[in-house]
C-alpha cells in the first residue's frame, strides 16, 4: 500500500512540483490552497500556506494553524522549503516541529535536505550551492534573500532550532541509517543532509523513513522525488479532457532571467502571440479593456498568446503583490476563453488562479523537473503548467507550451 503524505509549502509551485513526486509513482496527487476542503481520498494532499512573502512570525504562525487543521496520524509530513532559501524557511521549519512535539508528546525529528539536482542546487557542507557556486553568487540570492548567507545551520539558528550536519562522506558510507536513528532517539533536532546527486537523495530519503516513522522531511522537489522513489510503483490511472480548440495562455510574471529568455524565444520563434503589459497598466487600471479584448479574439481561434509583465533594469520588487494581482484581475473577464493555461512564479500562479475561483489542482504528470502539469479544479478545468520562475532553460516555456497544445487538442493529460 502506498503511503499517505501531506506536503505543506510556501508557494504553489513548490506545491505542485513535490507532490508530482508521488503522482509519477502512481499515487493519485492534489493541490490547494486557500479554505479549500481537502480530500481524504486523495493520499498526496499538497497545500500551499502563501507564507514566501511573509514576517518569520506570520508564517510560524499559519504553519502551525495549517497543521493543526490538515495533519492526521495516518499521514506522513513533508515540509517543503525553498530549495534557495527564500521564504521563511527556519521559522517554518521550528513551527513545523513544535507541532510535531505537541502532537505526539515525543520529541520532534526532523531530515533537512534542500537539494535538488536536477536544477543545479546542492548541498556541501551544510551550504546550498547554485549551479557549483555559492548560493550567494547567484542571481535569485542577489535578488530576493532572507538570511546572512547559505548556511543552513545558521539559518535553523535563527529560529532557535537545534541542528547539526551530515557531511557528504557520512551520507555516503552506508552507516546514514545509524547516524539519523541515533539522532532521532534523542532531543529535538533537525539534522542537515549534504547531497550533490540524486542518488545521494535516495541514501537520505530511505535512511530517514528506517530512523522513526515520525520524521519530518524538509526539502524541496528533490528530496520528495527520492521519499516517493523509496516506496512501491503503481499503475498511473489517466487524467483524460475534453478535447478544446481554445488557446494557451501563458503568463510571465517572473523576474528570472530564465523566464524572460523563455519569453523571447517563444516571441522569436512566432509560436505565439505576444502580449506586453507595463506594471503602470497594472497599476492604473488603465487600458486594460485593449487587453482582454485582444485575448479574447486571439483564444477564442485558438491562438496561444503570451502575456508578459515588462520588468525595467531595477525592478521593485515591492510591487510584485499588486502586480500579479492586477494582472489576474485583468485577466479573470476573459478566464472561461482559456483553453490551456501555463504561469511562471508561484506568485503569479496562485494569483491568477485565485481570481479564477480555481481552488485546486489534480496533479497529472511532469513535463520536465520542476514542471507540474495537471487539470483545474473549481469554477474552471482546464490544463495547467506551473513553474518556478528560476526553474528550467530557454527552451522550457517551448516545451511547455507544446504539451498544453497537445493535451487540449488530444484530450489527455498523461
Amino acid at each position: 500500500m502506498s503511503a499517505r503524505w501531506l506536503i505543506l509549502a510556501d508557494d504553489l509551485t513548490g506545491a505542485a512540483d513535490c507532490a508530482i513526486a508521488f503522482r509519477r509513482r502512481g499515487s493519485a496527487a492534489a493541490v490547494i490552497w486557500g479554505d479549500a476542503a481537502p480530500d481524504d481520498r486523495v493520499p498526496i494532499l499538497s497545500y500551499d500556506a502563501d507564507s514566501r512573502g511573509l514576517s518569520a512570525q506570520a508564517a510560524a504562525g499559519r504553519h502551525a494553524a495549517l497543521l493543526q487543521r490538515l495533519h492526521s496520524a495516518d499521514r506522513r509530513l513533508f515540509k517543503k522549503i525553498d530549495s534557495t532559501m527564500r521564504g521563511q524557511p527556519a521559522a517554518e521549519s521550528a513551527a513545523t516541529l513544535a507541532h510535531l512535539r505537541n502532537w505526539s508528546g515525543q520529541p520532534a525529528f526532523g531530515v533537512l535536505a534542500p537539494a535538488f539536482p536536477a536544477t543545479g542546487r546542492t548541498t556541501v557542507d551544510g551550504r546550498m550551492r547554485v549551479g557549483g557556486r555559492p548560493l550567494e553568487e547567484a542571481e535569485v540570492w542577489r535578488r530576493d534573500h532572507t538570511y546572512a548567507s547559505a548556511d543552513l545551520g545558521a539559518m535553523l539558528a535563527t529560529a532557535g532550532t537545534r541542528a547539526r550536519t551530515i557531511t557528504l562522506p557520512t551520507v555516503r558510507s552506508g552507516c546514514l541509517a545509524e547516524v539519523l536513528a541515533e539522532a532521532a532517539a534523542g532531543p529535538d533536532e533537525i539534522v542537515v543532509c549534504d547531497a550533490e546527486t540524486d542518488d545521494d537523495l535516495h541514501r537520505i530519503a530511505e535512511a530517514g523513513l528506517a530512523a522513526t516513522p515520525s520524521a519530518c522531511f524538509i526539502g524541496s522537489a528533490g528530496l520528495a522525488h527520492a521519499l516517493a522513489a523509496a516506496g512501491p510503483k503503481a499503475a498511473r490511472e489517466p487524467v483524460r479532457i475534453r478535447p478544446d480548440r481554445r488557446g494557451t495562455l501563458l503568463v510571465v510574471g517572473s523576474l528570472a532571467e530564465v523566464s524572460r529568455a523563455g519569453a523571447k524565444r517563444l516571441v522569436a520563434d512566432g509560436a505565439v502571440a505576444h502580449l506586453p503589459v507595463s506594471p503602470e497598466t497594472l497599476l492604473a487600471s488603465e487600458g486594460q479593456g485593449h487587453l482582454t479584448a485582444e485575448l479574447a479574439e486571439r483564444l477564442t481561434a485558438g491562438q496561444d498568446v503570451l502575456v508578459e509583465i515588462l520588468i525595467g533594469a531595477d525592478p521593485d520588487m515591492s510591487l510584485g503583490p499588486r502586480l500579479a494581482h492586477g494582472l489576474a484581475d485583468a485577466l479573470a473577464p476573459i478566464a472561461h476563453q482559456i483553453g490551456a493555461l501555463a504561469a511562471t512564479g508561484g506568485e503569479t500562479a496562485a494569483a491568477l488562479l485565485t481570481r479564477f475561483d480555481i481552488h485546486g489542482i489534480q496533479l497529472a504528470d511532469e513535463i520536465e523537473p520542476g514542471v507540474s502539469l495537471g487539470l483545474t479544479l473549481g469554477r474552471l478545468s482546464i490544463p495547467i503548467a506551473t513553474k518556478a520562475g528560476a526553474f528550467g532553460d530557454a527552451d522550457s516555456l517551448t516545451r511547455i507550451r507544446d504539451r498544453l497544445r497537445r493535451a487540449r487538442i488530444e484530450g489527455s493529460l498523461t
